[in-house]
């Protein structure tokens, strides 16, 4: 590149070779801003999301600014001579390209993030107020990756480094175990998304109750007592979850009735459908329906299935289908037996 303008027999004057050669990396510097800004702007236009649109309004100047410095280094190979004094000026230069694209990479990915935190929480719960972290994380890479890079631009030795680099973060990642099996259990919840906010679950451990909050460290589930468990993700990860609002989220309810022999069973199935049919809760499709279980030692056993419109209702609903049941059963004398036992004695 150095020699651009003595190839083309402009001048032998270093300086005037200097600035032509500059003009050139600026002529080039201003089509290609005016090839991203203009060109993929309009291919922008035809997508769904703003986000490519914002990453053109980040990129386009960083390229511009990079094709001018690029420019700068080699007008400085003609006017300034070889040796020390230049590889001071093209390592300051190229170390303003790598900050200049290290700020860009800081930006782009901050919006990346929040757009993609945005799509996952729609769908898993996942709270915005994770997006400092992970704005913070990435940050950090970004930062440690544009320090090595400007080392390497300097002559400057990073093997040591980065071998430092390498047991201090097996160390870390030894001591914070606990914290990355965690961490891998929540990337795990929000790739598989077993459940999101709303959701009633029931883990293996018998925990019952609604999905308030999905973390990067932990779930968070409130019980119908009003008691917050918090959960780790990677206990999450590795075991069994029920979620009640899954596929759908109706609710099935199971009421076992018992009633006395000699009852007639007709009336019984029909009171029960009657039941069910005027509770508000009880949805209507699929529809309420009894079962006939079988003959107990002192009654005979019914089960009136229905569905709730939600899990939140089946405590609720079980409540008003068993008052409404000891109710009618009393009014069109139908009887609820109770344990009995006929004790017979023979006198010899």
């Amino acid at each position: 590149m150095a020699g651009l303008a003595e190839s083309l027999g402009i001048s032998s004057s270093p300086y005037i070779n200097a600035v032509v050669v500059l003009l050139v990396f600026v002529a080039a510097a201003w089509l290609a801003d005016l090839f991203v800004d203009r060109l993929l702007r309009r291919v922008a236009r035809f997508t769904k999301t703003e986000l490519d649109d914002r990453i053109i309004d980040l990129v386009h100047r960083p390229v511009f600014l990079t094709i001018v410095l690029a420019g700068l280094s080699a007008a400085a190979s003609y006017l300034v001579p070889a040796g020390k004094l230049l590889f001071y000026a093209d390592g300051v230069l190229y170390s303003l390209i790598v900050v200049i694209w290290g700020v860009t990479m800081m930006r782009a990915t901050g919006l990346v993030i929040e757009h993609a935190v945005g799509r996952v929480s729609d769908v898993t719960g996942l709270g915005r107020n994770v997006i400092p972290l992970v704005e913070n994380l990435t940050k950090i890479v970004v930062v440690l990756a544009v320090l090595l890079l400007i080392l390497s631009l300097w002559k400057v030795n990073i093997t040591p480094l980065v071998a430092s680099a390498g047991i201090a973060g097996a160390v870390v990642a030894f001591a914070a175990k606990d914290t990355m099996a965690n961490l891998f259990g929540g990337i795990s919840v929000f790739m598989d998304r077993p459940f999101k906010i709303g959701d009633y679950i029931v883990l293996d451990q018998g925990e019952r109750g609604e999905v308030v909050a999905i973390g990067i460290r932990s779930t968070r589930i409130k019980t119908r007592d009003d008691i917050l468990i918090t959960i780790p993700n990677s206990i999450i990860a590795n075991t069994k979850i029920i979620n009640e609002s899954a596929p759908v989220p109706k609710f099935r309810i199971r009421v076992p009735v018992s009633v006395a022999y000699g009852s007639d069973i007709d009336l019984v199935e029909q009171i029960l459908l009657e039941i069910a049919a005027a509770n508000g809760n009880v949805i209507e499709d699929p529809p309420p329906r009894v079962r006939f279980r079988q003959f107990g030692d002192s009654s005979l056993n019914f089960e009136l299935l229905c569905w709730a419109r939600e899990p939140a209702l089946r405590g609720l609903t079980v409540h008003e289908l068993n008052r409404s049941i000891y109710k009618t059963f009393q009014e069109r004398g139908v009887k609820i037996p109770f344990p009995q036992r006929d004790v017979h004695l023979y006198r010899e």
